[in-house]
């Protein structure tokens, strides 16, 4: 009898494109940083293909749903087999959600620059690829659930619930926002109008963020943190109630991306308290990902890919303290469409998702490819030190170009008028668009450090399938 073995094969593709768009999504967001304090870069003669506004949503799209995305549903798909005992669910359907998801990619990445948006942040897709969307997503949760339902382990272990919650969250945020009537190929108008549509939107921006960025990779974090410190969780009761509160409390939170506008005034407020609820749950799970280490932090000195997965942690704790207080309405009037948010998103998506990302790959890239260790440990650790001094020079620049920006725009002269223009604002800024994009740059470098680490490791391995092992009754029950 032939033994069985893991659907490792759609893994290692989404494994290896979470590193290619990686690269390719750094770069896009290092163009549109120079395009900042160089417009010449906008390339304006040549045509409006790379304007600044077409570059910027193919740059959030390709690091959250190319890169991200990619990330997510490869690492979902590995940890689901590990913990349940069983090969994927559903035959061809996984290598559907690879290839379906490939065409999205491409088909956003050809739109963006040809100008097809529906204006909606993180939303910007015409309706043909949102349906195409759909059916991968549907087609993902199949397989998903498919191989919990299969399960010869009759524990669902937490890094699943959280997969999960992420994989039902998103498609009931991207269908709803989405809603539209189709008027042109490439042209529809959403079905909602004025301050409602303003509100699902924010509804979905902000989930976006708390499932997307958030549940998905807490998934992550709940999976390879223990399986990097050789350590169980440090509190599996804590990370069971983390999960219950985050899903119900993120939901909400939404409408403290409109606050001071036509919104109504209570709406506001209750997205403000909420976020600020949301700061207790977050810090939660940080310090049970944190505290998984007691008993093994000597290993942080040696081990890079642990030193990425624990300061990801450290990146996301930070985060999601910044967040409820730029939420509160006296602080959100300073901050609010200044850098200051951009500084913040970075945070988040450099510091947490892209470092949680990155440790994940690394352990896993050797397992699928029969090798021992990455290519090289040294140059992990220098992705590490490169990657966290951008991090570091990309949000502290953010911040004080935010701050700066929100203090010169309500300043003002003792007859009531605005002691500065918009344009001043602009030009004082630019001495920290060159720090962003410094930052920003370092990044990518430690993205192709890390892209030439894995071919190599590729190239000296094979791909390799693991069997599903035998489970006793005992060890069932």
């Amino acid at each position: 009898m032939e033994a069985q073995t893991y659907n490792y094969k759609v893994v290692r593709q989404f494994a290896v494109m979470t590193v290619v768009w990686g690269v390719v999504g750094m770069l896009v967001g290092v163009i549109a940083a120079a395009q900042l304090f160089l417009p010449s870069l906008n390339l304006s003669e040549i045509g409006p293909w790379f304007h600044f506004g077409r570059i910027r949503p193919l740059h959030t799209n390709a690091v959250i749903f190319a890169f991200g995305g990619c990330g997510l549903i490869g690492t979902s798909y590995y940890v689901v087999q590990r913990t349940c005992n069983a090969r994927l669910f559903g035959g061809w359907l996984a290598a559907f959600t690879f290839w379906g998801w490939q065409a999205v990619i491409l088909a956003a990445a050809i739109s963006f620059p040809l100008g097809y948006t529906q204006g909606k942040e993180y939303a910007e897709l015409e309706w043909p690829i949102d349906i195409l969307i759909a059916l991968v997503w549907v087609a993902y949760a199949v397989v998903f659930f498919g191989t919990i339902a299969k399960r010869k382990v009759k524990h669902i272990y937490v890094a699943n619930w959280f997969y999960g919650g992420f994989i039902l969250a998103v498609a009931l945020l991207h269908i709803v926002n989405n809603l539209s009537l189709p008027v042109g190929l490439m042209k529809s108008y959403p079905i909602y109008a004025g301050a409602i549509d303003a509100m699902v939107q924010w509804w979905y921006g902000h989930n976006a963020v708390g499932f997307f960025l958030t549940a998905g990779f807490l998934g992550m974090m709940y999976y390879y943190v223990p399986k990097q410190a050789g350590r169980p969780v440090y509190s599996y009761r804590l990370s069971v109630v983390h999960f219950w509160a985050l899903i119900f409390t993120y939901m909400w939170a939404g409408p403290h991306h409109l606050h001071y506008t036509a919104l109504p005034d209570w709406t506001q407020s209750v997205g403000m308290v909420l976020s600020l609820i949301l700061f207790a749950p977050s810090w939660g799970g940080m310090i049970n990902g944190i505290m998984t280490l007691s008993g093994a932090w000597h290993k942080l000195r040696t081990d890079p890919i642990l030193k990425f997965l624990i300061v990801s942690l450290s990146f996301y704790g930070m985060s999601t303290f910044e967040g409820p207080m730029m939420s509160i309405k006296t602080v959100n009037a300073l901050s609010h469409y200044t850098d200051w948010t951009v500084g913040h998103v970075h945070a988040g998506a450099l510091g947490w998702v892209g470092f949680v990302t990155i440790g994940s790959i690394y352990y896993m890239i050797p397992r699928l490819f029969g090798q021992k260790e990455m290519y090289s440990t040294k140059l992990i650790d220098a992705h590490f030190w490169i990657a966290t001094i951008g991090v570091v020079l990309y949000i502290a620049s953010m911040w004080i170009a935010g701050v700066m920006q929100g203090l010169m725009w309500r300043e003002m002269n003792p007859d009531g008028t605005l002691t500065y223009s918009f344009v001043e604002s602009v030009k004082e800024s630019k001495l920290y668009y060159a720090i962003r994009f410094s930052g920003g740059l370092l990044y990518l470098s430690g993205m192709l450090i890390m892209a030439y680490n894995t071919y190599r490791t590729i190239a000296n391995g094979k791909p390799v399938e693991a069997e599903i092992p035998a489970i006793s009754e005992a060890q069932h029950h």
